[in-house]
């Protein structure tokens, strides 16, 4: 079984502070730079799960851009869709505080109109060997539309990620296509045009099942970071799934890596509760450390039976 991930590379430059963080004042701490987007972030966490996922997308042709190419070839990600093109990756820059929360950022979307011209190339070259797909919602619409096309024709399951949910929100129609779609909980609020910071689990659940059938949804997940999670789908079902107790160092990725472990466990069979389980432990796995990405795990540890 195959998982190809489409979306874009960044580059995340991140700042910690070596005490209590000040908005205003200069803060001593360390600076690193790290292989960062939401799609290429995942896309390493499958592979860090031992399977073996494609990824779809653009880097530099820079130094920095080999660096991606070869850290993902390395975990045994296959990389034979990835151009190689001038400025193609973007770059995230942020400051955390002491407690381990971004505490402001500025972000450089890279173009990635390019994968429009590979999909028509080599689009069914790709999806033939897939099971599912994991998009990033928020390219290109034409992007989208060629991932729509293809998946349809060979029946793949899609899965949705988000990186700029403004972006996705102006896209209601486009999530009725996903098989699941997984965002956070302000994200959700962006999306129903409301505000659910002050929601419990259990009653984010309920909100999120109804909102799901109306909006004709088929499945859809919701993080909401030290409580858990919530999902819910158009048949009724619905659900709470508390977060795991860690120490967290760095919330960056976690996320990506929860995207992963839903994704991971629909495609490889198993219910919308138990992948949402394999979600949070993988998210749980990423805060602990300044990595974007989880520790390598072997696919029993998440319950899988390959």
């Amino acid at each position: 079984m195959s998982i190809v991930v489409i979306g874009t590379t960044f580059v995340d430059i991140k700042g910690f502070p070596e005490d209590s963080y000040i908005p205003t004042g200069r803060n001593v701490g360390s600076v690193e730079f790290i292989h960062g987007g939401v799609a290429r972030n995942l896309v390493e966490d499958i592979a860090n799960v031992e399977l073996r996922p494609t990824f779809v997308s653009i880097v530099d042709d820079t130094p920095m851009g080999q660096a991606v190419l070869t850290k993902l070839k390395n975990h045994k990600v296959n990389c034979d869709y990835v151009l190689t093109v001038p400025d193609g990756m973007g770059m995230w820059l942020a400051v955390f505080n002491d407690h381990g929360d971004v505490a402001g950022s500025i972000s450089k979307r890279p173009n990635a109109l390019p994968l429009a011209d590979l999909l028509d190339e080599k689009g069914d070259e790709i999806f033939a060997q897939a099971d599912s797909v994991v998009l990033q919602v928020d390219l290109h619409k034409e992007i989208v539309k060629r991932v729509f096309a293809l998946a349809e024709k060979h029946r793949t399951k899609l899965f949705a990620l988000v990186s700029n949910m403004s972006i996705a929100a102006e896209r209601r129609d486009f999530l009725q296509r996903f098989d699941c779609f997984i965002c956070n909980q302000q994200e959700a609020g962006i999306l129903f045009l409301d505000d659910y910071s002050q929601a419990e689990p259990e009653e984010m659940a309920r909100i999120l099942a109804d909102r799901v059938e109306k909006a004709k949804i088929p499945s859809m997940v919701v993080t909401m970071g030290s409580k858990g999670a919530v999902y819910a789908d158009c048949q009724g079902r619905r659900g709470v799934c508390p977060a795991r107790n860690v120490m967290v160092k760095d919330t960056t990725g976690a996320g990506d890596a929860f995207c992963a472990g839903v994704a991971i466990g629909l495609t490889y069979g198993q219910g919308l509760e138990q992948a949402v389980w394999i979600g949070t432990f993988l998210a749980a796995s990423v805060i602990t450390s300044a990595e974007n990405v989880c520790p390598r795990f072997l696919p029993e540890e998440v319950g899988l039976a390959l």
